[in-house]
């Protein structure tokens, strides 16, 4: 389950691939993977939006998925 959204900035793919130094892929990937928590806007098109804390986790918890896997 997602926790609700806060006030805390959001980010865009490539902002969080640029700030994590990695390919946009990559974030998508672990996006869908639950590597990575964020939250869908709209359609499509509109894309995800990452808060700016889950970039913080990442660097510091690493990239495992919940389940270990």
């Amino acid at each position: 389950m997602m926790a609700t959204m806060t006030d805390e900035p959001l980010l865009t793919i490539p902002e969080v691939a640029q700030r994590l130094r990695l390919n946009p892929e990559t974030v998508r990937r672990w996006l869908h993977d639950g590597r990575m928590r964020g939250y869908r806007i709209g359609s499509t098109r509109a894309g995800w939006r990452i808060p700016e804390s889950e970039i913080r986790r990442v660097l510091t918890e690493g990239t495992t998925r919940p389940d270990g896997a």
